[in-house]
């Protein structure tokens, strides 16, 4: 959160993702996007695409979908995509409970990845640069009643692996390997290496 005593630097970027999530971790380290676009893409992995593969291919086709949208002339655009894996299953966001407790049951008492792929264009030179990440995550073994209780929190609603790392979900996390904030929905330190790459922030 952002003291009153400090104020958000207004960057000349245009966020292509509505998350509140990714708002407020761009926030964290003082940043405000100039525009935020809520791009509409279809998410549906393709036949044995790994996870690094789809998240990649996702935050380009955001970035692909935020410059059609675009009304302004913007000199910058932001994509992002993350997704949880167990192995090399892909584990979607949904708003199926049936499918959230699949994932939960699938990621209780082991570790899976999160993977994230965040991607900088500069709208005019049509230069683009990109960092991807992953960070392993350790899942206590869950009760049945610990898991039932988070399915009727719907905390977990369209969320990647099915949960919110920021939220009930981190007493079940026993340990975590790698960017926290990747997990929360967007790795801060490549994202400001990003800004920095174009001179953005110092």
């Amino acid at each position: 959160m952002i003291s009153s005593a400090q104020q958000l630097c207004k960057l000349p970027v245009a966020l292509a993702s509505a998350s509140p999530r990714r708002i407020e971790l761009l926030q964290q380290i003082n940043i405000a996007p100039c525009t935020v676009l809520a791009t509409d893409i279809d998410e549906t992995p393709l036949k044995q695409e790994l996870p690094r593969v789809y998240v990649e291919r996702l935050a380009h086709a955001k970035l692909e979908a935020a410059k059609t949208q675009l009304k302004e002339s913007v000199p910058f655009i932001l994509a992002a995509d993350t997704v949880a894996a167990a192995g090399s299953r892909i584990l979607n966001k949904t708003t199926d409970r049936h499918v959230a407790e699949k994932h939960l049951r699938l990621l209780s008492g082991r570790r899976h990845r999160v993977h994230t792929s965040v991607v900088l264009s500069e709208t005019k030179t049509g230069r683009v640069s990109t960092r991807s990440v992953y960070t392993v995550v350790q899942f206590s073994r869950l009760t049945e009643k610990q898991l039932q209780t988070y399915l009727d929190s719907n905390e977990w609603q369209s969320k990647a692996g099915s949960y919110a790392a920021q939220g009930i979900a981190a007493s079940f996390i026993k340990a975590i390997n790698g960017s926290h904030s990747n997990v929360v929905g967007l790795p801060l330190f490549e994202t400001a290496q990003l800004f920095r790459g174009y001179g953005l922030i110092p």
